[in-house]
């Protein structure tokens, strides 16, 4: 995509405009259902037109963290991602991490308070925000044993397991973000893009 096409619409004087270039630049492989969740930092003064701009799209969302005029947003669809949390192998990373035995909800009040703590810390995230966010468990595992080095490859995260079925799912993902952005520069909205 051009250079100039994402600074017009990233530089655009009608707020909502961007907004939602931004969601659906950040978001595509979420927004076309490859993905059970994903997150954005945005602007803190832009939060509250979420809500219209994801009515009637069947999408939920948690600011997961707010400060110095920004904050960190979770999108997600509450069915898939519950379930991709009860898989098993995600089920036992994330136990580890106090979050055995929780409804979604408390589940993502947890992840919303470690995140806003390691951020007030300056720590970063928690690591385990990547079995929130979709990605193997194999893979989150890595991160953490790994302390974010020895990875195989990096793209839309960094693998440490299976470099085949990574590579094709950056493949889908990037065509799918390609897929979104030219629907939504041709004038369709988010809940005209959303699968």
């Amino acid at each position: 995509m051009p250079a100039e096409v994402l600074s017009y619409f990233l530089k655009n004087h009608d707020r909502r405009l961007r907004l939602a270039f931004q969601v659906v630049l950040q978001c595509a492989p979420f927004l076309k259902g490859l993905k059970v969740s994903c997150v954005i930092s945005m602007n803190a003064a832009l939060y509250r037109e979420l809500e219209e701009l994801l009515r009637e799209t069947g999408i939920a969302y948690h600011r997961l963290s707010c400060s110095e005029g920004k904050c960190l947003v979770l999108f997600y669809r509450p069915d898939p991602l519950e379930s991709y949390l009860r898989s098993p192998k995600i089920r036992r990373l994330i136990r580890d991490y106090g979050y055995g035995g929780m409804s979604l909800e408390q589940m993502l009040g947890r992840l919303c308070s470690r995140t806003d703590d390691f951020a007030r810390r300056g720590m970063g995230f928690p690591h385990e925000i990547g079995a929130f966010l979709g990605y193997p468990a194999d893979d989150v595992k890595g991160f953490i044993e790994n302390e974010g080095r020895k990875y195989l490859m990096i793209g839309y995260w960094k693998v440490y397991g299976d470099l085949a079925k990574a590579r094709m799912i950056f493949k889908e993902y990037d065509r799918a973000k390609d897929c979104a952005v030219n629907e939504f520069i041709t004038g369709k909205s988010i809940r005209e893009i959303v699968v």
